[in-house]
């Protein structure tokens, strides 16, 4: 418990006194030092955990969760495969893939193919937002990304012609295979690299084009909870124990790896801010104990106990810095609320171009709170200021009173 003298004391020396202005600044400066240093550890966190959400929800809202695919023979599935897997599915789809060529009049570029039935191309997502134009895939007719539709100066109506590496014997020799299709409906993902380099077609066409046969077809899976792929992998690998199972965090994995490394990095790093700002605490209390040595040496000598002088000192660092902290996590959420109309401010206000898509995938600059994140940081921040405040509330503690009134 805190005595109502020691609480005196406390707002007493919070407050100092105009001759001791130099302390004053040092404390100023202490708390915003924390402030600045909370609310920038907090801001970072949150645009991090929002870009990692934001490439998560294009990843998975644009791939299938899951992919069983054939070793040598066929995928099989019976009913009593199916009907494990609508316990933690929403979607099953059959489909297939290839790499080819698309051309248009001077232009070529690679891509990858993807083939479904009319039926299941209806299911994907891609179909659901941003899309326009027919959302069935009939054959002979394709759905390209927005960015590749621009690349190629196409748009709905026109033709594209792809080509396969897979030749067709002629009396001139041996050709390329290519088909002309009718663009159908353009998709926008919301991640540059898929909307350039991917392009659906009628999987009859696919294999067609590829010469694929059936039973190279795999299923891709669409999970109720697709943050839980560990769990659903296992389950999956059970149910298909002679098939090769991978899923969207096997194809990202170094991604997402990098990710959470630099995430903590840059936790560390700027960890580093707060405690350079709480040193200034160690700085100030100890000037603050030598400017109050003769008052420290009169409560010693009308009774008050060291650890109520102990206490004093070091519930003022601690007021400082919970103060501060509280201050910089308001700041920081604030901040991360209003990214992106900050962002946006800036920009026009000084014609420069922050986070730009080309770079980052995204339009927009991604932000999410994490409450048990800001937890921690307020943890960590007020751990450091106890223990900085901890020396200088020693000392004044162990101060002689007799040593201390010898000259006064």
């Amino acid at each position: 418990m805190i005595s109502l003298l020691e609480k005196k004391i406390i707002f007493r020396y919070l407050k100092p006194k105009k001759k001791e202005n130099f302390l004053n600044v040092i404390s100023i400066f202490s708390f915003i030092g924390i402030s600045l240093g909370v609310a920038v550890l907090i801001i970072v966190m949150s645009v991090m955990n929002g870009f990692r959400s934001e490439l998560i929800n294009k990843i998975v809202g644009f791939n299938a969760h899951a992919v069983i695919k054939p070793y040598e023979n066929k995928v099989l599935l019976n009913n009593n495969i199916l009907k494990n897997l609508k316990n933690f599915s929403n979607n099953i789809v059959i489909s297939n893939n290839s790499e080819g060529i698309v051309l248009n009049k001077d232009y070529t570029k690679g891509i990858l193919i993807r083939g479904y039935t009319n039926e299941d191309f209806k299911k994907l997502d891609i179909s659901k937002n941003d899309f326009k134009g027919n959302k069935n895939l009939y054959r002979k007719h394709i759905s390209i990304g927005r960015e590749l539709s621009s690349i190629l100066n196409v748009n709905i109506g026109d033709k594209i012609v792809i080509m396969s590496p897979y030749g067709i014997n002629t009396i001139v020799g041996s050709l390329p295979k290519q088909e002309a299709f009718i663009v159908d409906s353009i998709f926008h993902s919301g991640l540059i690299e898929y909307d350039q380099n991917v392009v659906f077609i009628n999987i009859l066409d696919l294999e067609s084009l590829f010469n694929l046969n059936k039973r190279d077809r795999f299923i891709e899976i669409y999970l109720k909870k697709p943050e839980k792929i560990s769990s659903a992998k296992k389950e999956l690998m059970k149910l298909f124990p002679n098939d090769f199972v991978y899923t969207w965090s096997d194809l990202n994995n170094s991604l997402f790896s990098a990710l959470k490394i630099e995430r903590n990095v840059m936790f560390i790093i700027l960890s580093l801010i707060i405690i350079v700002a709480a040193f200034n605490i160690i700085s100030g209390l100890t000037i603050l104990v030598k400017n109050k040595t003769k008052d420290i040496a009169i409560l010693k000598s009308i009774g008050v106990q060291n650890k109520s002088i102990k206490k004093i000192f070091f519930l003022i660092g601690i007021i400082i810095g919970l103060s501060a902290t509280m201050f910089g996590v308001i700041i920081g959420i604030t901040f991360s609320l209003y990214i992106e109309e900050i962002r946006i401010l800036i920009s026009n206000l000084f014609n420069i171009s922050i986070f730009p898509e080309e770079i980052y995938f995204f339009s927009k600059m991604p932000s999410e709170i994490n409450i048990p994140s800001i937890i921690l940081i307020s943890i960590i921040s007020t751990i450091i200021t106890s223990v900085v405040s901890l020396y200088p509330a020693i000392k004044a503690s162990n101060l002689d009173p007799v040593k201390s009134l010898k000259y006064e």
